[in-house]
This record gives C-alpha cells, structure tokens and sequence, in this order.
C-alpha cells in the first residue's frame, strides 16, 4: 500500500527536510509540495492525495483554513512549531501532531498511526483490488473538516445524522456536537449522495442510516426520530419520494 503524499509548508527548509525523513518509509510517496494554502489547495484538488503534511501558521491563511475549503479531507497530519499545551485548544482528532523539528521517533510513530487507521478502513475497490477513488459525491467513508471556533473536527459522513440550515450555515449533528459550518444546505445536497442522505424539508438533510422511527404526520406528511433525538418533518411533496426510496 503506498500512501500519495502532499507536503505543504512554507518553509523550503522544513519541506526539504521532512522529504529526506520520508525517504526511510518506502510506502510515503511524496507527489508534490506547496509554501501555502492557495497553492496547497490546488496541489490537492489535481491530484487528491492520500496524505498530507500540513503547516498550522502559513502568511495569509492557516492551515486550519486550508482544510475549511476542502470538499472532502485528506488523512492530516499536522506539522507545527505550536506547542502541546496550545495544540490542547483544537480538538482535531487529525492522525497526529508533530512538533518542530520533526524527530524520526515521532515521524515513525506517525506512519505506524497511518496503517493501523487504513487497516481500520473498509476500502471501496473496483474489482481489481484497486480502491476506488470517486470525484464528485462524497462517500460515507469520506471525512470532512468542521470548524467551530477554536474547536475542529474530521468527521467521517456516516456519523452525522443531520444537517440543518441555519440562513447561510448548516449545522451540523454529529455525536453530541452541533458546530456551524458556513455551507448552504443546497450546496450540500450536491455532494451528498441521495441514497444516504435525503432531503426531508426545506431546514433539513438526514441521514437515512440514522432514522429511528417512521410515523405519519398532518397533511400527508411524515415525522422521522432520529437516534439521535431530533424529530423531523418530511414535507407532504418529499414524502412521496421518501416512500418510493423505502418501498413503503
């Protein structure tokens, strides 16, 4: 298994260096390098790497930023001068920290985290053994970055249950959190895909994973409660459709 590997940093020094660490780990390959967030995301959208090293301060926009923009997250692990006590403000649950100047240990330590998350992952496959790498919906496998403040999260779609819209935000529910991130809920809903994630009423997308129970509701519709506690109104026209997907 090799891993397609992005470093984004904008130190040339820092880049050089953590490339000859990454010689000694056959299975890191190094594609690419970027000394920003506006040439990083680029780098990213051409060749949607496994991996990415990524700097926290960069001049102009942060790390943190450059993972805001993106569709769908690469696996992260952060590169930064910051130290532990400060790295304790976000709770990114990224593959790992490593802190300036790179140490081999902790370099290795991180590879190590890589496999044994991949090991984890069930991987989609096209039949031949190679995974499946698809461009435009986003998958129930796939994470995306969540901001909220000083707190963030890589949140894989299958564990959110809802999105809500809240004027020109979504929030939305995963676990107990209910961060806002600033997408509107028809942006979303182009990404998503429609057999997971359906579209109950103007407000709302659930996750059809996470219903609890279905009950009938005034003028025709319907009132889905979530695992999570949230009921939702499925609005009379979108009814039809949730049936037809059900085969109710």
């Amino acid at each position: 298994m090799s891993f397609r590997t992005i470093i984004i940093d904008d130190e040339r020094l820092a880049r050089n260096e953590l490339k000859k660490l990454l010689q000694e780990f056959a299975e890191i390959e190094v594609i690419d390098e970027a000394a920003n967030v506006d040439e990083g995301l680029e780098k990213i959208e051409q060749h949607n790497p496994d991996l990415i090293f990524l700097d926290i301060q960069m001049p102009g926009k942060t790390g943190f930023d450059l993972l805001e923009e993106l569709h769908r997250a690469p696996k992260v692990v952060f590169t930064t001068a910051y130290d532990e006590f400060a790295l304790k403000a976000f709770e990114v649950n990224a593959l790992d920290y490593l802190l300036k100047p790179v140490e081999p240990k902790r370099l290795s330590d991180a590879i190590q985290k890589l496999h044994q998350e991949e090991s984890r992952e069930p991987q989609a496959s096209n039949g031949n053994g190679a995974p499946i790498r698809s461009t435009g919906l986003l998958s129930e496998e796939d994470q995306v970055f969540v901001k909220d403040g000083e707190r963030c999260w890589f949140v894989k779609l299958n564990e959110i249950r809802l999105f809500e819209s809240v004027g020109n935000y979504a929030k939305v529910f995963f676990g107990p959190n209910k961060p806002l991130i600033l997408k509107s809920l028809n942006a979303l809903e182009e990404r998503l895909d429609e057999k997971v994630f359906f579209r109950a009423n103007r407000k709302h997308i659930i996750n059809m994973r996470w219903i609890d129970k279905i009950e009938p509701y005034f003028n025709g519709g319907l009132l889905l409660e979530l695992k999570g506690g949230e009921k939702i109104e499925v609005s009379r026209r979108q009814t039809v459709k949730f049936k037809e997907m059900m085969s109710l």
